[in-house]
């Protein structure tokens, strides 16, 4: 017996067993590699594609270090070659020299101070220190760090993986707590703020993540100016000279300017989102930009991760269990997956990070035991259906139920139902000519005959009663063509007949004729019956009906009488006749009665005359209109001998007019129970 199913109860078990499950590897870090590998491929696609006119990058690359070997000047360089530079770059707003000068120059004290002078007079630059491992400082030379305007450290970790994504802005060694080397830039400026453990610069929030920058990197390959030193050095050589470059000094006025080293053998490239190979500038440079510029990629708080995971585990099992369907939870599944993947789109490309795997893994792991439970502990339920209904009713149906089992109860419901009873006309005498063997061939082959009549016209086959046959219509799914399902079922089921009586001649079996009644009305729909066994049936009033009305039929020798009850449903569909009116014992209210002929698109024009004659004699026998009445039906009968519902008001007509004395139910015909 299928127990109805408590939807909030298993979608809360489920939801609890996801949401433990899910923010369990998410606080487990596990996720965290392959999360890294989103946002890189967020940065290197969604980023916009910007390029800055303010900061300018030189670069000591392979091509500085080979030209200025021609000169017989090898690296590592004298330091007062930087000299001519630092004071062509004078003018520029601040001059980043991302070289570490920890010792003294191998050329000599002068050699220092050739380049201590021209940065004091530059005024300008800004140097770099190193914490080393043993979390001690290595500051540049006293000459080098007093003149300077600033000093940050460039001692900056990769992610776990290697990658490059972020930068600390302060560090704290000990009781110390010093700068990044371009913060160092901002403290000179008065531009950063301390408020409610915030940083802000220019009084705008700094979004940190863990106390890191996230980097937002330009998807544009070369986002800055670049210059190759060698370049940078002729010009300051050429203009302290008076002779004309294509680098002027005035280019560099209010920009900013990183010098760093982006030769290979320099170990000094690193990889970052966008790249396998950044020189280590570079990343200093983007930070600056973001911060000078105040775009900041915001990470969301876990706080947003756990209300995602949340939505998921309520909304995947509650979608998944209230129906059964494997291609609509599909379905759910790939909308719900394109949802957190243009969601997450959506909100990086307005520069905030959301976690995109905690969401997505759950919503995978949600699916997944969801599923599970869906089709392993209420396949039970699926496979009682499908073992009870496949037998005897339409596929289509089936598949109905099996997607809403909530409409197979047990018990009983009321419903409106159209009810069908076929019966083989006079079996008892056909069995008593046949041997047990064709007698049993002969009710199996009638019987499967109306069987799949009834089926492929999305009736439900209730049971079989000796050689009758049940049906029904309007449960457990109701629709609008119910009982015009049914009287086409009878037509069909009259027509397939004329195959099977073919058969049944050339075998040498008798010709088989059935009886067919259909009338709609309330009933008790359900599995009824035992906990040991039961069946999915209807009973009531309506039932006995049908019944007594293929019974009419051998009253008036037709094969498909129906009631007024079904007839007015299928009036617009079927050439029908009204028969007049009975009541059932134990009944008080009549019961008009109906022949249904054909369907109304079968266009028989003998059909339609018959019925639009019998409706005029008819009409006069209801009006006691004998003598009129008797002339109709005698004709008919000339034209039509075999029509039962004719000869049957001809008899009554003739005998009123014998003078046989009326009643006041002189129309009704009575029917006793069986």
């Amino acid at each position: 017996m299928i127990k109805k199913r408590n939807l909030k109860r298993d979608t809360f078990v489920l939801l609890v067993i996801s949401f433990v499950f899910s923010v369990s590897l998410f606080l487990s870090g596990s996720l965290k590699n392959f999360e890294f590998k989103v946002y890189d491929l967020l940065s290197r696609n969604l980023n916009p594609a910007r390029k800055s006119d303010n900061i300018c990058l030189i670069y000591v690359d392979q091509f500085s270090i080979d030209e200025l070997s021609k000169h017989g000047i090898t690296w590592p360089w004298p330091r007062q070659v930087y000299a001519p530079v630092m004071e062509f770059l004078s003018e520029a707003d601040a001059v980043f020299m991302d070289i570490l000068f920890t010792e003294s120059s191998s050329y000599g004290i002068e050699d220092d101070k050739i380049f201590a002078e021209s940065i004091k007079k530059a005024g300008n630059v800004y140097l770099p220190f190193a914490i080393s491992k043993k979390k001690s400082f290595i500051f540049p030379i006293d000459e080098l760090k007093n003149n300077a305007q600033g000093l940050g450290n460039v001692s900056i970790l990769p992610d776990e993986d290697g990658i490059y994504r972020k930068v600390p802005l302060f560090f704290t060694v000990e009781n110390l707590t010093v700068p990044n080397f371009v913060m160092s830039y901002f403290i000179k400026n008065n531009l950063v703020q301390i408020k409610n453990n915030s940083f802000l610069i220019a009084g705008k929030i700094i979004p940190l993540h863990e106390g890191n920058l996230l980097l937002k990197y330009s998807k544009n390959k070369n986002p800055f100016i670049q210059f190759s030193f060698v370049e940078l050095l002729d010009a300051a050589i050429k203009d302290s000279t008076g002779k004309n470059s294509n680098i002027k000094k005035s280019f560099f006025k209010g920009k900013t300017v990183f010098i760093g080293l982006s030769a290979a053998g320099l170990f000094d490239l690193k990889p970052t989102p966008v790249s396998s190979k950044t020189p280590g500038v570079f990343i200093h440079a983007t930070a600056f930009e973001n911060l000078i510029n105040k775009d900041f990629i915001k990470v969301t708080p876990d706080f947003f991760v756990f209300i995602m995971i949340l939505i998921i585990t309520i909304f995947i099992p509650y979608a998944f269990l209230r129906q059964y369907s494997l291609k609509i939870n599909m379905l759910v599944f790939v909308f719900s997956g394109l949802f957190l993947i243009f969601l997450e789109l959506i909100l990086f490309k307005s520069s905030i990070y959301l976690q995109f795997l905690p969401s997505f893994v759950c919503l995978i792991f949600s699916s997944i035991i969801s599923l599970l439970y869906s089709y392993a502990v209420e396949g039970k339920e699926r496979s009682f259906i499908k073992r009870t209904f496949t037998q005897y009713m339409d596929k289509r149906i089936v598949d109905y139920l099996l997607n809403n089992p909530e409409f197979i109860t047990p018990g009983g419901q009321k419903k409106i139902v159209t009810v069908f009873f076929a019966d083989i006309a006079g079996f008892t005498t056909i069995s008593e000519k046949l041997s047990p063997e064709n007698t049993a061939l002969m009710l199996h082959k009638v019987l499967n005959s109306l069987t799949e009549v009834i089926i492929k016209n999305s009736g439900i086959v209730d049971k079989y009663i000796g050689d009758c046959i049940m049906a029904f219509w309007g449960a457990p799914l109701k629709t609008d063509s119910d009982e015009v399902n049914a009287c086409r079922a009878a037509i069909k089921c009259i027509e397939s007949l004329k195959e099977i009586n073919k058969e049944f001649s050339e075998k040498g079996l008798p010709f088989i004729k059935i009886r067919i009644g259909i009338h709609t009305g309330d009933a008790i729909v359900g599995n009824i019956g035992s906990d040991r066994l039961f069946n999915y049936t209807v009973i009531g009033d309506t039932v006995n009906i049908a019944s007594r009305l293929e019974s009419v039929n051998k009253l008036f020798n037709t094969n498909i009488i129906i009631s007024k009850e079904t007839y007015s449903r299928v009036s617009d569909n079927f050439i029908a006749r009204e028969l007049g009116v009975i009541t059932v014992k134990g009944k008080t209210r009549p019961l008009t009665i109906f022949e249904i002929l054909s369907e109304k698109d079968d266009i028989n024009p003998e059909k339609i005359s018959l019925v639009k004659r019998f409706n005029t004699g008819y009409s006069f026998f209801k009006e006691k209109k004998w003598t009129e009445a008797k002339d109709i039906f005698h004709s008919i009968l000339n034209d039509f001998p075999e029509d039962g519902p004719s000869r049957f008001y001809l008899k009554k007509t003739e005998e009123f007019v014998s003078g046989k004395q009326l009643t006041e139910d002189w129309v009704i015909v009575k029917m006793e129970e069986k």
